[in-house]
């Protein structure tokens, strides 16, 4: 989507900066949140078009929160329910130790595979992220408003 009135080069500077200062969540934690919503609100009011790109990028971060947190509220009750189906815990008995019986290979197998999966997801939905960020980054640099995939607006 681009621009109706022109833009001008500080504008666009902005704009792609917005969007590059989500990567500082490699480095500083909530960075990602941080560094947007400070570029964006201390330059949201002279431009339309940083306004546009700071929501877009603030409602694409907020997404990728959103499908993390899904992604860790499905497979932590299912990784807690395959410990507790394939493993049967006796306490206090022959002298008060305690016995962890039927946890094998066989049974641990599932739960690997389980966080394999889950670990994978994450690992994708972080390199689709960073490539997003770049390609927005530069159709900011260009001039355009990028609407990110799967983002849910919730600035509007």
């Amino acid at each position: 989507m681009t621009t109706t009135a022109t833009t001008t080069a500080n504008e666009t500077n902005t704009a792609a900066l917005i969007h590059l200062s989500t990567l500082t969540q490699y480095f500083i934690p909530f960075g990602n949140y941080i560094f947007p919503i400070l570029i964006w609100s201390a330059k949201k009011k002279e431009s339309a078009f940083i306004d546009a790109n700071g929501k877009s990028v603030l409602n694409f971060q907020l997404s990728m929160f959103l499908y993390t947190l899904i992604t860790l509220l499905i497979s932590i009750p299912i990784f807690i329910y395959c410990i507790f189906k394939n493993v049967t815990i006796n306490e206090f008995s022959d002298g008060g130790d305690l016995i962890i019986e039927n946890f094998n290979s066989g049974n641990i197998t599932g739960m690997v595979i389980l966080a394999f999966v889950a670990i994978l997801l994450f690992c994708f939905l972080k390199v689709i992220e960073f490539i997003l960020i770049i390609y927005a980054s530069v159709k900011a640099s260009n001039g355009e408003v990028y609407k990110y995939p799967l983002s849910i607006s919730f600035l509007k």
